[in-house]
């Protein structure tokens, strides 16, 4: 770590890391103004995501014309707060703090939530939403397909429950299923969905969840960081290295194919789950299900480092000995708890990369321990700068492993989202530790941070689900390049060839 004074001063007055942050939109501004000639149709999704933390409905709409998403509304639940079992409910799975988790407990956790986000902005939900995306973190720690089944048929159960239509959780068929406003903006007579989000296709010959359980995360965010990367003035189309600091690691590096691109590696393990374990030492927090956000304030605290930067050093070491990032071994199931199957990911050429504490978490009490030492000799404030300053090691390592494995080149932009990745300092400090790897000349111009990359993610595939690209404004294709339609309008016209025969 550099000087704490330097850091300090480049927090500053140094390059600042590139954050694209949500931007708000009022519900009386999707529908126009009647001064203006021209009325811009906005798509607006929900994305409703139940993880290990935290229960989000995230309302965006985005503007047709540019293909910008805009901040409708954000409502967010403690998934700890889920209601207990009920006599006579089969529980299939818990959280990785343990919360017990039924088809029916997960359904109205589900239709509360996107309930109240509609409710908040005075928005129908049969009436004004047009497509509803669901993911989950927390299929990352079970066990069998049959639990993870039982989840998708849970979040499915919610937004029916909650009045969302079959329709709008679906892709469309044909030019006949899309609404009447957005006819003009689809392009489904001419190339129809593939299954690649964001311009990537997912793993080649697997479902991908056969791969690393939480694959689709991976993909939600990738699209995410993508489309969000626009707001921040970088060009974050491939190749990419996404990274998804939520409480499990998720994310993808792609490769520069046209007109879509590859995955040629998958992230797992453990991410926002290791400051919750720092954090339950601190006895502030509850033993079992507490985590980070309970006691996290949104401040930069950068005088700490001044009076405690060796300290801080230290402690992060510490946390990082503990802390094993590498490619999956072939001979695990589970990797930082996260269901893996290496040796199918090989088949197919994908690296599976990895962060563990110990063996699937079995470390974890030593940084609660760790923890407890750094709050009672040098309270919160020097414990969160330690967070921030564990976390970019951990970002250094995984692209340190990627450089190493012929994974990441000086082509490859590197894009961060999740609440372990983007509060804080951490920008600050990731982007220094990359710039330090000396890969990029300008790394400020290939790194961008992303808030809510899932829920942006979501837009983007319920657009591609769609065909409701934005040929003037796209997110898929070569960093520098041009448009890909007219590649991926004569690849959908082979495949139809080849499949006729």
């Amino acid at each position: 770590m550099q000087n704490p004074i330097k850091f300090v001063l480049s927090c500053f007055l140094g390059p600042k890391p590139r954050i694209a942050e949500s931007l708000p939109i009022r519900p009386a501004e999707l529908k126009g103004d009647p001064r203006m000639a021209e009325v811009i149709q906005f798509f607006i999704v929900a994305s409703i995501e139940v993880g290990n933390t935290t229960t989000k409905c995230i309302l965006t709409a985005t503007n047709m014309k540019d293909g910008r998403t805009r901040l409708l509304n954000k409502t967010v639940k403690m998934t700890r707060d889920v209601r207990k079992p009920r006599p006579g409910e089969r529980i299939f799975g818990t959280t990785l703090s343990g919360v017990s988790l039924t088809r029916e407990s997960i359904a109205e956790l589900v239709r509360d939530t996107l309930l109240e986000a509609h409710e908040a902005v005075n928005l129908d939900i049969t009436a004004d939403l047009d497509f509803a995306v669901r993911s989950t973190g927390v299929v990352a720690g079970f066990s069998s397909p049959h639990e993870v089944g039982e989840f998708i048929k849970a979040l499915a159960d919610g937004c029916l429950l909650a009045g969302i239509p079959p329709k709008k959780m679906v892709p469309a068929m044909s030019i006949e299923n899309v609404p009447v406003r957005f006819k003009s903006h689809t392009l489904i007579d001419k190339i129809v969905f593939t299954g690649a989000v964001g311009g990537v296709l997912p793993p080649v010959g697997s479902t991908g969840v056969e791969i690393v359980a939480n694959e689709m995360e991976g993909e939600l965010s990738t699209a995410g960081i993508k489309e969000g990367a626009k707001w921040a003035g970088v060009d974050f189309r491939n190749p990419v290295f996404s990274m998804d600091f939520g409480t499990t690691l998720k994310g993808r590096i792609t490769n520069s194919d046209r007109p879509y691109a590859k995955t040629i590696a998958n992230l797992c393990g453990y991410a926002g789950a290791i400051p919750d374990a720092v954090i339950k030492g601190t006895g502030l927090v509850d033993k079992r299900y507490g985590a980070a956000l309970d006691l996290y304030k949104d401040n930069k605290e950068r005088m700490v480092w001044f009076t405690k930067g060796g300290v801080i050093k230290k402690y992060s070491n510490a946390i990082n000995e503990l802390i094993s990032v590498e490619i999956v071994p072939e001979d695990r199931d589970r990797y930082g708890s996260v269901p893996v199957d290496p040796a199918a990911a090989k088949d197919i050429g994908v690296t599976l990369i990895g962060c563990d504490v110990g063996i699937n978490g079995s470390l974890m009490p030593q940084l609660g321990d760790i923890g407890a030492e750094i709050y009672s000799k040098h309270g919160l404030k020097t414990m969160f700068a330690t967070l921030d300053l564990v976390s970019s090691i951990m970002v250094s390592r995984l692209v340190r492993l990627g450089i190493d494995r012929g994974l990441v080149t000086e082509k490859t932009s590197i894009g961060l989202t999740g609440r372990a990745a983007i509060t804080g300092c951490k920008p600050h400090l990731i982007l220094e530790s990359i710039k330090k790897l000396g890969i990029y000349q300008k790394p400020n111009d290939m790194v961008v941070f992303v808030d809510d990359g899932l829920a942006r993610g979501a837009a983007v595939m319920a657009r591609c689900m769609n065909s409701m690209g934005v040929p003037k404004n796209p997110i898929g294709g070569i960093r520098g390049g041009g448009c890909v339609l007219s590649q991926r309008i004569e690849h959908y016209k082979k495949s139809k060839e080849r499949n006729q025969i």
